[in-house]
């Protein structure tokens, strides 16, 4: 069974940093897309932030750009997203997302494996 482990949510007050981990239990996740998602209370979870199996490329949603980075570990098993600037929109849980295929999808739809999430509440 695949599994991917999100930690590093917590409550931080706005304009701080936080940064989120995801382990995933299998090597073979070394060359899949991963991607965080987030999903804040009465709302569908929405995109933040894709990367490809290299770590080469990179997508945002636009409500992150230039406030939060994805990347990729060493090992390429491990994503991490650096979140600064942090506003208090941006409280939601957080779920780390990976699929096989090769494009950096932003559906929902396309991720096939998921983390059980971790909540990110920023405070005004």
């Amino acid at each position: 069974q695949v599994q991917l482990v999100e930690s590093g949510g917590g409550l931080v007050q706005a304009g701080g940093s936080l940064r989120l981990s995801c382990a995933a239990s299998r090597r073979t996740f070394v060359n899949y897309v991963m991607a965080w998602f987030r999903q804040a209370p009465g709302k569908e979870r929405e995109f933040v932030a894709a990367i490809s199996g290299s770590g080469g490329i990179t997508d945002y949603a636009n409500a992150v750009k230039g406030r939060f980075t994805i990347s990729r570990g060493n090992a390429k098993n491990t994503v991490y997203l650096q979140m600064n600037s942090l506003k208090p929109e941006d409280t939601a849980v957080y779920y780390c997302a990976g699929h096989a295929a090769g494009t950096l999808a932003t559906s929902r739809y396309d991720y096939n494996y998921w983390g059980q999430g971790t909540q990110v509440t920023v405070s005004s």
